[in-house]
């Protein structure tokens, strides 16, 4: 038996859970904000070339579990991120309604492992970008009552409560008002998503937090010195905390190479006075600059910050968070949803065993699951 045919074995039987996609927003781009027409603009039982996910990718990417991003983009604020976080709420549901025989909207652990067991995917929320409750406990609450089970606390700029890992410091971490938040996630049962926020945030919620908390699409530090990625020091405090970071396969945040690459891109935006941190206006600056041809990640990099996230963090503190329809180009080896097995079968001709790697597919975000709604 190969090791890939031992991946698939193992992924028909464990559920492959994956913590960010960003297939909601990329609907969203092709047919407007209106969630009916997004989805419908898209037949995603057919291949779909200019996606990382459709129906086809999924079933032999083996996926059993995801949570899909209700992303907002920082350019929108205020009453005007409450609107656009509600809309690609409805995505969400506009699309499990448009395919009940391979999407099911699940909230607990148990209900995906359900789903799982019919041959759906078990499809759950997560809020990207703390932006989106517009300073409102009461938003948070409704958010949580919608379906949405985590939520990060800031994207690519800070928020008026949270320092984000790419903007400049202005709270230190987080304010009063943010450790508020904190507090009112682990009474509501909403997950705290770390990915995206500066390390003294990262700190200052692992001080706070009474539950388990995850990144749900970040790397590690040590590898690559990406403002994005989780170091050492946090890593080695999720055991006691009994969190998950669910290790992200974006390649400026895995390879030093695309990295440099990307800084030289954000001094040639910054001397022409655009925003790096604007993802459209970065897209389309890219598109026309004439700087080096972009570097390839590839799948050996995110092998690597797997491997080091379980030495330092543990094998019941990892998982996997891909990112996919989030970034334009994913690494050689890992290029669509449906390369989640190539990826384990990477690992297991590394000598991890068919245990260790249920646990990083999927195993440790039910534990999560679980854990969080036991404190409730």
């Amino acid at each position: 038996m190969t090791e890939l045919t031992r991946a698939q074995d193992l992924l028909a039987s464990t559920i492959l859970a994956d913590g960010h996609n960003d297939l909601p927003w990329a609907l969203r781009d092709k047919a407007g904000p209106n969630p009916v027409e997004a989805v419908a603009g898209v037949d995603l039982t057919m291949p779909q070339p200019t996606l990382h996910t459709d129906f086809p990718k999924l079933a032999e990417g083996k996926l059993g579990l995801q949570f899909w991003s209700v992303y907002v983009p920082c350019q929108f604020e205020g009453d005007s991120a409450v609107t656009a976080v509600l809309e690609q709420i409805e995505v969400v549901y506009q699309l499990a309604e448009r395919y009940p025989e391979r999407l099911r909207l699940v909230t607990t652990a148990d209900e995906a492992e359900a789903a799982f067991a019919d041959g759906r995917i078990a499809s759950l929320l997560g809020a990207e970008g703390g932006h989106s409750i517009a300073e409102s406990l009461g938003v948070l609450r409704i958010l949580r009552r919608l379906g949405v089970r985590y939520m990060t606390l800031t994207h690519n700029f800070n928020t008026t409560w949270a320092d984000s890992g790419t903007d400049k410091p202005e709270h230190g971490g987080l304010t009063e008002f943010g450790r508020e938040v904190v507090r009112e996630m682990n009474r509501i049962g909403m997950l705290v998503d770390l990915s995206h926020v500066a390390p003294s945030t990262m700190r200052a919620a692992l001080d706070v937090s009474s539950a388990p908390v995850i990144f749900s699409h970040s790397s590690c530090r040590a590898v690559n010195d990406h403002p994005r990625n989780i170091p050492d020091d946090v890593l080695a405090q999720l055991p006691g905390n009994g969190g998950v970071a669910m290790i992200t396969f974006v390649p400026a945040f895995i390879s030093a190479a695309v990295t440099e690459w990307d800084d030289q891109l954000k001094d040639a935006m910054t001397a022409a006075g655009k925003e790096f941190l604007n993802l459209g206006e970065r897209g389309r600056f890219a598109e026309t600059w004439d700087g080096p041809p972009k570097p390839k990640a590839t799948i050996e990099d995110v092998v690597a910050h797997i491997e080091h996230a379980r030495e330092v963090a543990g094998i019941d503190h990892i998982g996997l968070g891909g990112d996919y329809d989030g970034v334009g180009v994913l690494p050689e080896g890992l290029e669509d949803v449906s390369k989640y097995p190539v990826l384990i079968a990477a690992l297991m001709e590394r000598g991890w065993s068919d245990e260790d790697c249920a646990k990083l597919a999927g195993r440790n975000t039910l534990r999560v699951l679980r854990d969080v709604d036991a404190k409730v």
